[in-house]
């Protein structure tokens, strides 16, 4: 086989190696024969809420097999090809399939990516809570901006988006945000984009046309199920009642049915407006409380794996992951990767997956280095 052929299967190999071993191959495979077996038992669905549960499992571990599969075996029919036609001399069905492995290799890293969502928590729905930095109306339209941004990039993978707490900024944009994205893997996705991100731009609230530098927050973290147990104690809660914000009615707008919950020991803040019951506010902020909490919890064991920082800083200079500037070139670059494109508009629009792609697999690099270090 040629060399550039061979590097190129080379790639392929090493990738789907990574997959087989993220995916635990033979403990899949067994997990998927218990798992047909409960649905072929006919009392399964007397319990339609675990039944539910057990179809999606079922779901999700047979389409990440057969995708597998489907990928190693288009590396084994291209080698096939390249080899027969390399023996009979045809030139231009070598260059066809090696086309074809070229398009294989880029088909294999997408699902690299989504074989490393293999978190404790990555297949979890999730939270995205986005505040403005100081700079009054310049951040708080930043913000929503970005609100904007997310809520497009979610829908254009076909996830649900709700907006759970929305308050406006004084004169435009918002304050603060947080969104809930329900979707298999939300939370895998979107678990890199916690941090600050700053814009640069030509004020369009500057009369004198001047340029500004704008920050904002961004964190995510997971929701979680009655199967994952987080002990908060209410006494070490403080827990106000205020008028809701924004678009929702007029009965949502004239009662204190909003709730927000400080959890005193870790000074979290977690507010819910999107219900018109104070009640069924009260009990989103709880389970938004919990999620908090839990994700905090997971933030903890990965800096003790990996020896890194993930903590919230400062919504300011020297703290942001990502920049975007409009003004006076275009350019939006992240800062832990280095990764760079140069249409804001499309990154803006929703176009943030190859940042995403690039900030997982330079997590998962360090998780791996961090491992080999470890064995030394």
């Amino acid at each position: 086989m040629r060399a550039e052929a061979q590097a190129v299967v080379d790639d392929i190999r090493e990738s789907l190696a990574l997959i087989r071993r993220h995916l635990d191959w033979d403990a899949a495979q067994e997990r998927l024969n218990e798992l047909n077996a409960e649905v072929e038992n006919p009392e399964l669905w007397n319990d339609a809420e675990r039944a539910q549960k057990i179809m999606r499992e079922r779901q999700t571990l047979e389409s990440a097999l057969n995708t597998y599969a489907s990928l190693e075996q288009r590396l084994r029919d291209n080698i096939e090809l390249i080899e027969m036609a390399e023996a009979e001399g045809e030139d231009e069905v070598i260059s066809d399939a090696q086309a074809a492995l070229e398009t294989l290799r880029q088909d294999v890293q997408k699902q690299e990516v989504e074989a490393l969502l293999s978190g404790e928590a990555d297949a979890n729905d999730c939270y995205v809570e986005i505040h403005s930095g100081a700079g009054g109306t310049e951040s708080q339209d930043w913000a929503q901006m970005l609100m904007r941004m997310y809520m497009r990039w979610a829908e254009s993978r076909g996830y649900k988006v709700e907006v759970v707490e929305y308050q406006d900024g004084e004169e435009a944009g918002i304050k603060s945000a947080t969104l809930q994205v329900q979707g298999h893997n939300a939370y895998g996705w979107l678990k890199t984009e916690s941090g600050v991100h700053r814009l640069v731009r030509i004020s369009p609230f500057d009369s004198n046309a001047r340029r500004h530098t704008s920050f904002a927050s961004v964190w995510t973290y997971p929701v979680i199920d009655d199967n994952i147990e987080i002990e908060v104690n209410e006494s070490d809660c403080r827990i106000d009642t205020y008028r809701a914000s924004g678009a929702g009615g007029q009965h949502v707008n004239t009662t204190d049915s909003a709730v927000r919950i400080t959890h005193q020991p870790t000074g979290i803040v977690v507010q819910c407006q999107n219900e018109r019951s104070q009640h069924k506010n009260r009990a989103a902020a709880w389970a938004m409380l919990r999620s908090r909490l839990y994700e905090m919890e997971l933030q903890k064991r990965e800096e003790a794996a990996h020896a890194e920082s993930a903590s919230k800083t400062d919504i300011g200079w020297g703290h942001q992951i990502r920049s975007y500037v409009l003004q006076p070139y275009q350019l939006v670059k992240d800062l832990r990767t280095g990764l760079e494109n140069t249409n804001p508009s499309a990154v803006l629009d929703g176009e943030i997956t190859p940042f995403i792609e690039a900030a997982l697999a330079q997590r998962v690099k360090g998780g791996a280095e961090a491992e080999t270090a470890e064995a030394e």
